[in-house]
């Protein structure tokens, strides 16, 4: 059976088992105080570009939105998305179950745009009964989004901008954000987004890490009794160094970006292998999340020896459905796929 459902299937990347079973033996201090944690926090703040930053690392992407939502707002504030945006579908309600309204925003292939924003803003604001309404006071992103789809420089710094003028923060959820940063595609980095939003997280879980994610205020104070908040919040791990040590090696030498190009690589390869075999695509990602419309009988099929997910339904007996790649996939995956579909 070949897998192309998540980019979380596979273990993790080489040099960081490695490194785990060389150290498994010795005796860390807990819950993040070690020294590895300590030495990936100062990698990741100099890729940022943000020394004065802080750097927490939690375990999981829903766990990391839900704590870093909480911490942020007001009890009495929400937080907008774009209506795909994973904490509106796909989180179970956990941003809602700490007491945040979660508001989605209409969206372009998972991009929310300024004006889109500052036309919800307005209304909003130009609505005599609303304090009686949760008070936005965060915009969610993903990038990529939940379509594979990258915002732009110029599109983030726009965001920013309403952000600022409403005194919203701006939280980008990066799960897959290495991919992003990998694309050919992209014109942002991370000293942009560090310097643009107020909190955002690099994934790990999806991009070669066995599990774990680093959350980056870029300015200290941001939040303060962050990490309260994530014991709190159950999210603190006891033996916190082994997510020191897999963000300490993702960090070393540039392997985070390296190892997403492979999955970009053999993304554009399962894309060419769709489309000349006379299949449309769904949604144009330049990421390793590739969409396609399929007739359902084929995709019927193809789901007897492929895993893949079914997107959306659509008209005249056809389905929309995701592919994605990652870090460890190959070639020679790619290869018996092309002769499935043949």
């Amino acid at each position: 059976m070949l897998r192309f459902d998540s980019d979380y299937m596979e273990g993790a990347h080489p040099e960081i088992l490695a490194r785990l079973s060389a150290m498994n033996l010795e005796k860390m201090t807990g819950y993040g105080a070690d020294a590895l944690c300590g030495q990936a926090r100062e990698k990741i703040l100099q890729a940022c570009g943000c020394p004065d930053g802080e750097v927490y690392f939690l375990v999981g992407g829903t766990q990391t939105n839900a704590t870093v939502i909480d911490a942020l707002l007001r009890p009495y504030q929400c937080v907008l998305c774009a209506d795909s945006g994973h904490i509106h579908v796909h989180e179970a309600g956990a941003v809602e179950a700490s007491g945040h309204k979660v508001v989605g925003l209409p969206h372009r292939a998972g991009l929310v745009d300024a004006d889109t924003l500052r036309a919800y803003l307005e209304a909003f604001y130009a609505d005599p009964t609303y304090t009686h309404m949760p008070i936005p006071g965060m915009l969610y992103i993903s990038h990529p989004s939940e379509f594979g789809t990258l915002y732009t420089r110029a599109g983030l710094e726009a965001l920013a901008q309403v952000c600022r003028e409403y005194g919203l923060y701006l939280y980008l959820d990066g799960a897959r954000l290495g991919y992003g940063l990998a694309s050919e595609a992209s014109d942002l980095s991370l000293p942009d987004i560090a310097r643009l939003c107020d909190a955002f997280y690099i994934g790990g879980t999806k991009v070669g890490a066995l599990f774990g994610e680093a959350v980056v205020f870029p300015k200290t104070g941001i939040c303060p009794h962050f990490f309260t908040t994530v014991k709190r919040h159950g999210a603190l791990l006891a033996k916190g160094w082994l997510l020191g040590v897999q963000f300490d090696t993702l960090f070393t030498d540039g392997l985070y970006v390296r190892i997403a190009r492979n999955a970009l690589l053999q993304a554009r390869k399962l894309r060419s292998v769709f489309l000349t075999r006379g299949y449309r695509l769904y949604a144009d990602s330049p990421t390793n999340q590739q969409f396609f419309v399929l007739p359902e009988s084929d995709a019927k099929t193809l789901a007897e020896k492929v895993g893949f997910e079914l997107w959306a339904r659509l008209e005249n007996g056809e389905v929309a459905v995701r592919f994605v790649t990652s870090w460890a996939t190959t070639p020679e995956q790619i290869d018996e796929l092309a002769k499935l579909l043949a």
